[in-house]
């Protein structure tokens, strides 16, 4: 089985590494094509710094994977995964890995996650799909993120379904204190928000603006059973997501039909 190693943090961070290791271990076929740079919040963009419309793509190499292809692509996560599947990289990936992600990707917030954009590109061409974050800011426990992502890409080897993601936190903690995994419904926020600040004129060109931003962590209701809640109790947590589909229960029947309705 063939499988491309993706994630957002580029290619030179510790976490995929990790997760291709785990792949190799399962017996697949593994490629590692990953951004260049940290590419973070990318969401399922398709965008890439490009030379006359092509992607830019170099070798790289994970000394513990000597025998595994590695390369460096000059484009958004989600972009690799969709030219993957036409077989920039060699033949159609079977199965997409993201991550290990250096930070949590929990709550309705994973809509801009470069991770779990990837995994949805993948899994919207048929593909499985796993996207595995390990949270906290330190991160410093790739052991249990590691055993974890074993036991979760082992489920979807048999268990998962072609167009549907298995999203993975992991708590930064040691493997001895972990509570286990749970199956976990998504929070109804994410791992960060937003302070905006005040709004400052150009002093070169009066008609721009400038608009200061901040992200900051936010810290989830530990009570929740949702997986930004368990995550912050100790618990691994699961959530399968499928890719964008119509909201059937949504009644549009009021929209202007004909051409006469719209003038």
């Amino acid at each position: 089985m063939r499988a491309l190693i993706v994630n957002d943090d580029g290619v030179d961070s510790h976490g995929i590494s990790v997760l291709a290791r785990v792949a190799v271990d399962a017996g697949l076929d593994v490629v590692v094509a990953a951004p260049h740079a940290e590419r973070s919040g990318a969401s399922a963009s398709l965008s890439a710094l490009e030379e006359d419309g092509r992607l830019v793509v170099a070798p790289r190499a994970f000394p513990d994977l000597p025998d595994t292809t590695v390369l460096a692509v000059e484009a958004s996560p989600a972009l690799i995964a969709f030219v993957s599947m036409y077989g920039a990289f060699g033949p159609k990936p079977d199965i997409v890995l993201s991550g290990i992600n250096h930070g949590p990707n929990t709550g309705h917030a994973i809509l801009h996650s470069g991770t779990v954009g990837a995994a949805l590109t993948g899994a919207n061409h048929g593909s499985l799909a796993l996207a595995v974050s390990l949270s906290g800011s330190v991160h410093e426990h790739w052991e249990g993120a590691e055993v974890v992502a074993r036991h979760a890409l082992q489920w979807v080897l048999t268990q998962g379904t072609p167009g549907t993601v298995l999203n993975v936190n992991v708590p930064d903690i040691p493997l001895s204190e972990l509570r286990g995994l749970r199956t976990a419904p998504l929070a109804a926020f994410g791992a960060v928000q937003a302070d905006i600040g005040e709004t400052d004129q150009d002093p070169d060109d009066g008609e721009r603006q400038y608009v200061t931003v901040t992200f900051s962590d936010i810290r989830a209701d530990e009570a929740e059973d949702t997986d930004a809640g368990l995550l912050a109790q100790g618990w691994a947590t699961a959530t399968a997501l499928r890719s964008p589909f119509e909201a059937a229960d949504v009644d549009t029947a009021d929209l202007p039909r004909t051409a006469a309705d719209l003038v």
